[in-house]
């Protein structure tokens, strides 16, 4: 078994930040908990990260995650993740919220790089250009954001689409409303990318799709999606995540529409309430926690690599046949 940074602080009771300094030779750690520190991690052949021991002995010994909005759950989770993971590393974490602000997201960033070893940057809606002079300043891994040259960690846009869209046209949904997220939202491009190709494929028929429009997560961004997807007459509605799906259920409880019995509802992230929800919400389970950690590997490894992780749609109550 390999042993881990943890191991050696239990072995030496110190905390695992102290170990990540002592081993850096640090002048912070007494030279006696310094050198027992480092006997012992000789003793169990502790193989320290090496990237991780540039980010411990940088300027701030943390790494800052960068999100669009911290109240939506999917990046609540996200960042659990990611904290775990630091936390392992004996770092830190400092988390900001852009509110989807992309000149906000640049802000912010130039100030985490004045005290952070690196960044995790989460459905950034910066520009590529900007994004791209960014990462050249600054050790960034994107989240739900691809950039050529920058490691990236994303989930399965196009196939989580796919399944959703089987799933509706298997209990036969001919018109399917498709509430998309903000215009500047990487992640909403591949799940358009994705409507259109399960078009082509034949998954579904060339009209069945239908743009609801562009809108913004949340109780208001619902409230207009699902009053375009019942003046479009629409059976069905994917939304571009859960918290857009939460407000649109609201929206039709609201206007007394049943759900399914009158329009089912689809949503995209599988955030922890969606369960709750009455009804549960159907919704493309993408691995969030996960996405967190495998971001902080990345920048740990200092490797330009994009992993892709699978989605997996969970079924329950929010989906049924159309209404005859």
């Amino acid at each position: 078994m390999v042993t881990t940074l943890r191991d050696v602080a239990d072995a030496a009771g110190v905390s695992m930040a102290t170990v990540s300094r002592a081993l850096a030779g640090s002048s912070v750690v007494a030279a006696v908990t310094r050198e027992r520190v480092q006997r012992l991690a000789q003793e169990l052949d502790y193989q320290p990260n090496r990237a991780a021991r540039q980010l411990v002995t940088g300027r701030g010994q943390a790494i800052g995650l960068v999100v669009p909005d911290l109240q939506n759950a999917f990046y609540a989770s996200v960042a659990t993740g990611m904290q775990r993971r630091v936390r392992d590393a004996g770092l830190n974490a400092m988390i900001a919220d852009t509110d989807e602000d992309p000149e906000r997201e640049l802000e912010v960033l130039g100030q985490l790089a004045m005290v952070c070893d690196g960044a995790v940057l989460a459905s950034s809606r910066t520009s590529d250009d900007a994004l791209a002079e960014v990462a050249g300043r600054t050790r960034v891994v994107l989240v739900n954001r691809v950039l050529d040259g920058v490691p990236a960690v994303v989930g399965d846009n196009a196939g989580g689409i796919t399944q959703a869209l089987r799933h509706l046209a298997a209990l036969g949904h001919t018109k399917i409303g498709y509430a998309g997220g903000p215009s500047t939202s990487w992640s909403d491009a591949r799940r358009r990318e994705g409507l259109r190709a399960a078009e082509v494929t034949g998954i579904v028929g060339a009209d069945t799709v239908v743009d609801l429009g562009a809108f913004r997560p949340g109780s208001a961004g619902g409230i207009d999606a699902a009053d375009q997807a019942l003046a479009a007459g629409v059976t069905a509605v994917l939304a571009f995540n859960d918290q857009l799906a939460l407000g649109i259920l609201g929206r039709l409880a609201d206007r007394g529409v049943p759900v399914p019995e009158r329009m089912s509802v689809v949503g995209f992230d599988d955030v922890p309430v969606a369960r709750l929800l009455a009804p549960p919400l159907t919704t493309v389970a993408v691995p969030a926690l996960e996405m967190g950690a495998a971001a902080v590997d990345l920048l740990l490894a200092s490797a330009p690599q994009t992993r892709v992780l699978p989605v997996d749609l969970q079924v329950r109550r929010s989906t049924a046949e159309p209404s005859r």
